[in-house]
């Protein structure tokens, strides 16, 4: 997790205010993907953040429902969709103005430019800063995947033959197509998303959270790949941050093992993939000596290893080198305050967030081939 950097008394972000995210565009194009995505990035970042979506709340009220639901002739359902529309909107303030939340993403397709104005309005007049995501897409195979992958294992389609299922969410996707009004609104704050990252429109975003927003989404992919996490190797000096200590020879051994281990695992996962799901192993680590000498031997078997100063240790400041024990009897006040609020807190002079706790649990649940990403 990375720290928060201040907290106020509503423990929002220091000028943010709130965001509100609203998704744009037809079924099928990665709204939802990009929302949890998106949540999960803003949690990281230390920002309550919270999906508010359309589909959850239809689905909680009404159930699986026919086609003739998503017909744009049929005003009585649209009547009804829009009401449960406009409830999840009400919830979503509601949790931005007296639940503590800072960000909220309301997913749904809002693809008329009335409604998007609506939202726009209702947001502003309630101290909400709007900022509109469209996801665009004119691939036909990128469609199908997502169909395939993720939309007919929705409860939706529970029960339903996944050839059935296909055809019907087509149908689903063509009757939103009749009334669909891409963003043109050059006043309102916008993220447009071509082909699945290809391209990017931004207008009109201010603010360090919509460009966090941004960033964030400009980073975000589809394809699958596979993340190793791996402890680097003791070192002469592992109690102390500030020694940025070498290898010693049980850690050089344990480097050598590593990288017989993951070029041989990773050799033997290629073999079930697809080609096209296929990747060169690459290795990523900090700039502090024990995780570049842990690298050394994946650098001798001529794979690409980058130094990423991102990824270094947290300065754990005063708390450097002291145990558990020797933490809570120097400092009994601040040990207090960790177990009392363990995600913000910081011992004196420390860089951002240090706890030895999350260190213990990491090393447990990770077993031994895991990397702290504090070290690499």
């Amino acid at each position: 997790m990375a720290a928060q950097l201040y907290e106020t008394t509503s423990g929002r972000l220091f000028h943010a205010g709130a965001v509100a995210v609203i998704t744009v565009g037809l079924p099928a194009r990665g709204k939802t993907h990009a929302s949890r995505s998106l949540c999960r990035y803003m949690r990281w970042l230390g920002v309550a953040t919270k999906v508010f979506s359309v589909g959850n709340y239809r689905r909680e009220r009404l159930g699986s429902l026919s086609e003739e639901w998503f017909d744009p002739q049929n005003t009585k359902a649209i009547e009804k969709r829009l009401n449960i529309a406009e409830e999840c909107l009400d919830d979503l303030i509601s949790w931005l103005q007296i639940g503590g939340g800072q960000v909220a993403i309301f997913d749904g397709n809002n693809v008329t430019e009335s409604r998007r104005r609506h939202i726009h309005d209702k947001l502003l007049s309630n101290d909400i800063h709007p900022l509109f995501l469209e996801f665009i897409c004119n691939k036909p195979d990128i469609i199908l995947a997502n169909i395939r992958s993720v939309k007919i294992s929705s409860p939706d389609y529970v029960g339903w033959d996944p050839e059935e299922a296909v055809k019907d969410y087509r149908r689903r996707i063509k009757q939103h197509e009749e009334y669909y009004e891409t963003i043109t609104d050059t006043t309102l704050p916008f993220v447009k998303n071509m082909n699945a990252g290809e391209q990017f429109i931004v207008n009109n975003v201010i603010g360090y959270l919509q460009s966090r927003i941004v960033y964030y989404l400009m980073n975000l992919h589809i394809q699958r790949r596979t993340i190793y996490f791996a402890r680097c190797g003791t070192s002469l000096n592992d109690n102390s941050y500030k020694a940025d200590a070498n290898l010693s020879m049980e850690g050089e051994k344990y480097a050598e093992k590593l990288k017989e281990f993951m070029i041989s695992y990773h050799k033997q996962k290629d073999t079930n993939r697809p080609i096209d799901e296929q990747r060169i192993l690459t290795i990523w680590t900090s700039t502090q000596k024990k995780a570049l000498e842990t690298a050394i031997p994946f650098v001798n078997a001529g794979l690409s290893v980058r130094q990423q100063s991102v990824l270094n240790q947290l300065n754990p400041g005063e708390s450097d080198g002291l145990s558990p024990t020797e933490l809570k009897k120097k400092f009994p006040e601040e040990f207090a305050k960790l177990l009392e609020n363990p995600y913000r807190h910081r011992y004196p002079r420390a860089e951002v967030l240090y706890i030895y706790i999350h260190v213990y649990i990491m090393t447990i649940a990770i077993d031994k081939l895991t990397v702290n990403l504090s070290y690499i």
